[in-house]
């Protein structure tokens, strides 16, 4: 899946510049690779933030005034520790007959035959990290999990992609599995059924302590 970002080179690496690019919409960024020196460049805000939610690892062919058209990857967002605002990217320049790794959404279908039956769906991995060439990128991949029982699970080696896909997460690892419904807590005692529980274990002890003697 491929998108269209247009950018444009910026000049001094400095604090206030960046606060300046913020501040007329642009997000400072740096792009690099092959056929590309390492350069500052700046991005619409609002384009970046519309790639970032559909899909932030597309393949996004950028324009680039000295090197025109140039695919590219998000290698790195850089964001505000608490506003979470975007404020540096860092983009990958790739080349379309080489492989890159890169990582993939996963789309649960199906409901669980043990989701059914009382279960508890419990999702550990939303996506995975692979590698094939830029051109066999999914969007997603699809994993039906309707078979899962009780006590059931998924692993990433359980996953099925196409051959020219390699999936680099570890094979071994969860993604998903179906709990056994917990346990409801006992309702707790009446203040009557308390006084009731107390009253006989006080007579259970002065019957007790009278045969004793």
């Amino acid at each position: 899946m491929e998108a269209t970002l247009k950018a444009e080179v910026r000049g001094t690496n400095t604090k206030s510049e960046r606060k300046g690019l913020r501040a007329k919409g642009k997000i400072p960024a740096v792009v690099y690779g092959s056929k590309v020196t390492n350069t500052p460049i700046a991005v619409d805000e609002k384009e970046l933030l519309a790639l970032l939610r559909s899909n932030p690892h597309a393949i996004i062919q950028m324009e680039l005034p000295d090197s025109g058209k140039q695919p590219v990857m998000i290698n790195e967002v850089q964001r505000d520790a608490i506003l979470k605002n975007v404020l540096h990217v860092d983009f990958h320049q790739i080349n379309m007959d080489e492989p890159v790794t890169t990582t993939v959404r996963l789309d649960f279908t199906g409901e669980p035959v043990g989701v059914n039956m009382g279960g508890i769906l419990q999702i550990q991995h939303h996506e995975i990290e692979i590698r094939c060439l830029p051109t066999h990128i999914p969007a997603s991949i699809e994993v039906d999990i309707s078979g899962l029982e009780i006590g059931g699970s998924m692993l990433i080696s359980d996953l099925k992609v196409d051959p020219s896909i390699e999936i680099k997460s570890i094979a071994n690892d969860v993604l998903v599995t179906v709990l056994a419904p917990q346990k409801e807590d006992l309702p707790a005692d009446t203040e009557e059924e308390a006084e009731q529980k107390a009253e006989a274990q006080a007579e259970a002890t002065q019957n007790h302590a009278q045969e004793t003697v």
